[in-house]
């Protein structure tokens, strides 16, 4: 017989010593965050394959853009009459999307849609009708913006030309002299024309606004957004879009690690002296080389850093934790 001390504590420890024994919850898995590739020179098995490709004559012309996915999965991406901005006819209806598997050590991607196969190599595209031999080839295109390398012109203010200037103070800076995201310039600015180059890195996992994304920040209150849209529909949350005010008006995102420029004319936003605003700010951004924005800004884009007080503002680059990279930025008060 347990001493009655003993008898006391029993129900107390019995709880306790099952407590002990139940296994212990299982840790929480934390996903891999999507690899990231910031430079050509370092990518991925199937980084070769994606890109532009252009042929065909007359009515006969298409471009398909493919897309890499990750684990070697592709989108091709189909448009009649060339690329968006190189002949597509603008029909959104007649877009073709396809989707692709490669197979392990495969030095082509197979792709069929309805009674059409196609098959790239990374240098051509092959097409063809299932069940026929002739093909149409697809020259693999690697477009280039007419404006890439813009020099400043007199009177211009260089706020990031490498070696030669930086206004973006305490900004991180690559080894190889680019710019990385979360910059903002000391100087400010009203009315503009404002020159950048962009690099989006190559983020194949990724999806959305977790694929290479980042914007730039006019006055510190209006974003062009910048994001790898490559062969995506082209939103107003995508790249050269301004978010829920307006979508660009052709997509004109090139593949990831490809340099990329905006070309943007602003106007600021009108305000009296006792603060009520007399005009909206004013935009017009091409993105290489082709206009995708023309329009008025009816107010400040989400993560806007300043109000619309008629002060002028910086440029800020934005961070979202991608190694989005930047070279010659100036630009030229009016």
């Amino acid at each position: 017989m347990f001493p009655k001390p003993v008898l006391f504590l029993l129900p107390f420890v019995l709880p306790l010593t099952a407590a002990a024994q139940a296994p212990a919850p299982a840790p929480v898995e934390i996903p891999a965050k999507p690899a990231a590739f910031d430079s050509p020179s370092s990518t991925d098995e199937d980084f070769p394959f994606q890109g532009e490709y252009a042929g065909g004559e007359g009515e006969g012309k298409i471009g398909v853009q493919v897309i890499a996915l990750g684990n070697g999965e592709f989108e091709a991406v189909g448009y009649t009459g060339g690329l968006p901005g190189a002949g597509w006819d603008g029909n959104r209806e007649k877009i073709h999307r396809t989707k692709s598997k490669r197979g392990e050590g495969a030095v082509s991607v197979a792709f069929e849609h309805g009674d059409l196969t196609g098959e790239v190599d990374g240098v051509k595209m092959y097409i063809s009708k299932k069940g026929e031999t002739a093909k149409m080839e697809l020259e693999r295109v690697d477009r280039k913006s007419p404006t890439l390398g813009a020099k400043p012109p007199e009177g211009a203010v260089v706020l990031f030309g490498g070696k030669d200037g930086n206004d973006f103070k305490g900004a991180s800076v690559t080894e190889d002299g680019l710019l990385t995201q979360g910059a903002t310039s000391s100087e400010k600015f009203g009315d503009f024309s404002l020159h950048i180059e962009f690099r989006l890195p190559y983020m194949p996992a990724a999806r959305g606004q977790g694929r290479g994304n980042s914007g730039i920040y006019l006055q510190g209150r209006y974003e062009v957004q910048m994001l790898d849209s490559f062969g995506l529909d082209g939103k107003d949350n995508e790249c050269g879009g301004l978010y829920k005010i307006s979508a660009p008006k052709v997509n004109m995102c090139l593949p990831p690690l490809a340099w990329q420029t905006y070309d943007i004319d602003f106007t600021a936003a009108k305000v009296d002296a006792e603060g009520k605003k007399t005009a909206n700010a004013k935009v017009s951004v091409k993105h290489n080389g082709i206009v995708i924005q023309d329009t008025e800004l009816p107010g400040t884009t989400g993560g806007a850093q300043l109000k619309e007080d008629g002060t002028p503002g910086p440029i800020h680059l934005q961070n979202h934790g991608n190694p989005v990279r930047y070279r010659n930025i100036w630009i030229v008060r009016k």
